[in-house]
């Protein structure tokens, strides 16, 4: 790994606006990576863009000093005022060889996520690689990395606990519901149109839920959600005169008073009696202590979710230990299938010229002796000759592989 680089822009050291300014579009991706090519010496590279990091995974002999960090957000043509190009320069994380791709193996297990344990960067990581790759900016090095890469982030998620536990609110809220027993045919009531409700909305449109009605202030956000929920839009102002029943309601609104008073919810139920579930993700809750107090409801509310997702986040944390452990076991073996590989190469042309050796001997060499055999005699001869081939091909290879192994 004596070449593999890593220049790491990430959340940790840059504020998300700053960040941004670094993220590449896809359509002028090309062109900045055969530029860093071109001018830097680099062999292999591939960009990683992601809403909390911008990292670029390369192999070069030239060390990563600042001179060479400055030239490479050069190259790139970002068009990043001085004072940004400081910013970057002087808060990048720099990783060679061993750390390298002990960074990379960290970065796919979600163990350098904002929210540890989330798989989502293992599928970003692997997009990001193959983008490149078709794009021929890896070779056989990058495949062997990505391969060990790949292999290890599964190990962790299925021998390790780090992902098992939700650690969003929207999640665990799902998970309350599902646990409920919520049929799929339930009226639902959505309150608000925001990122955490659509978010929770694509959890019950995934499992078959398809009855819903949505409320909110700007009646063409909540037009947008319905159409893509397949529901109906109302503007919050009519929420009290809505009659046509509801088993659950799902709420998260910016106000800062109640929305669902116990006049309205009264209204709501329009004489029904039944046990109803309220999901309350708003901060402060849209729904006023009365309503939770004199009526019949399943009362899920954002505070006891983030209860729950601070304890699964240190049971996630609990788990890096373990991770860990897995991550270091997969830098030796892949230490040993690196120098493999090199075996491989370096021996890559020893196939044709066993051949050219076979050639000369038949068709030059004794080509006298062999053309005063009778017919039979030459078939045996070839197949001698086959079969010796065969065995100088693969004898020496298999040989210098267990003396790697055994030296290791």
């Amino acid at each position: 790994m004596e070449y593999l680089k890593i220049l790491a822009f990430t959340h940790k050291q840059i504020d998300l606006k700053s960040l941004g300014k670094l993220v590449i579009c896809e359509q002028t991706l090309d062109d900045r990576l055969k530029n860093i090519q071109k001018e830097l010496d680099v062999k292999e590279v591939f960009y990683i863009g992601t809403c909390n990091r911008v990292e670029f995974v390369f192999t070069t002999s030239r060390e990563l000093d600042r001179e060479f960090i400055l030239r490479f957000l050069t190259v790139l043509n970002m068009g990043l005022p001085e004072e940004y190009m400081d910013k970057f320069i002087e808060n990048v994380s720099v990783y060679e060889q061993v750390e390298a791709f002990n960074h990379l193996l960290r970065t796919s297990c979600s163990l350098e996520s904002l929210v540890v344990g989330e798989k989502e960067i293992l599928a970003q990581v692997r997009r990001a690689y193959e983008a490149c790759r078709v794009s021929g900016f890896t070779a056989d090095y990058m495949r062997m990395i990505m391969n060990r890469v790949v292999k290890t982030a599964k190990e962790v998620y299925t021998h390790t606990n780090i992902s098992k536990n939700p650690v969003s609110v929207v999640s665990l809220a799902y998970r309350k519901l599902r646990d409920l027993t919520i049929t799929a045919n339930s009226r639902l009531l959505i309150i608000g149109a925001g990122e955490t409700n659509k978010n929770l909305a694509q959890y019950l449109k995934k499992h078959k839920y398809s009855n819903f009605s949505i409320f909110n202030r700007t009646v063409e956000n909540a037009e947008s959600l319905a159409k893509d929920l397949n529901g109906t839009a109302y503007p919050l102002s009519e929420l009290e005169n809505f009659t046509q029943g509801f088993d659950v309601i799902i709420t998260c609104t910016s106000a800062t008073e109640p929305i669902i008073t116990e006049e309205i919810y009264r209204k709501l139920l329009n004489g029904d009696t039944g046990k109803k579930v309220i999901v309350d993700l708003a901060i402060p809750n849209d729904v006023a202590p009365s309503v939770i107090k004199n009526f019949p409801v399943h009362y899920i509310e954002v505070e006891s979710l983030k209860e729950i997702a601070r304890k699964n986040i240190q049971e996630r944390y609990d788990e890096l230990i373990s991770a860990e452990q897995i991550i270091d076991q997969n830098i030796k073996e892949f230490d040993l299938d690196l120098r493999q590989r090199k075996i491989e190469i370096a021996m890559s042309e020893v196939p044709q010229k066993i051949k050219a050796i076979k050639s000369k001997a038949l068709d030059i060499v004794f080509a006298e002796e062999i053309n005063t055999l009778d017919e039979n005699s030459r078939l045996v001869l070839e197949r001698v000759m086959d079969y010796m081939e065969k065995k100088y091909i693969s004898v020496p290879m298999v040989m210098a592989k267990e003396i790697l192994v055994n030296n290791s």
